[in-house]
């Protein structure tokens, strides 16, 4: 079991920058596909990026892709997402997930059985 928590979040203007972070504590970190979603307002949770047990490989949702980077650092348990070029329709509660899978990079809620608490990030016009 893995335990998540998100930071990094908070009121920025449009066209800038945050560097996201989720701590993990528990076991074997290295072992997990980790996963960012996003939640705005009235709308549902949606898939933003994810990240193999190595780093070597990465996915991003075509709105985010250019924009924001998934990176991770197993020797500090931690999974980071850069989000440059910020836009008011970013503004969204951020969330870490860590999924079992092995063999593809996993974009659905129910392939995460773990969930931090989220992160507020809020983009003004």
């Amino acid at each position: 079991q893995v335990q998540l928590v998100e930071s990094g979040g908070g009121l920025v203007q449009a066209g800038g920058s945050l560097r996201l972070s989720c701590a993990a504590s528990g076991r074997s970190f290295s072992n997990y596909v980790m996963g960012w979603f996003r939640q705005a307002p009235g709308k549902e949770r949606s898939f933003v990026a994810a990240i193999n047990r190595s780093g070597r490989a990465t996915y991003h949702a075509d709105s985010v892709k250019g924009r924001f980077t998934i990176s991770r650092d197993n020797a500090k348990n931690t999974v980071y997402l850069q989000v440059n070029s910020l836009k008011p329709e970013d503004t969204a509660v951020y969330y870490c997930a860590a999924s079992y899978s092995s063999s593809y990079l996993p974009t659905t809620e129910n392939e995460y059985p773990y969930w931090g608490q989220g992160t507020q990030v809020t983009v003004s016009s």
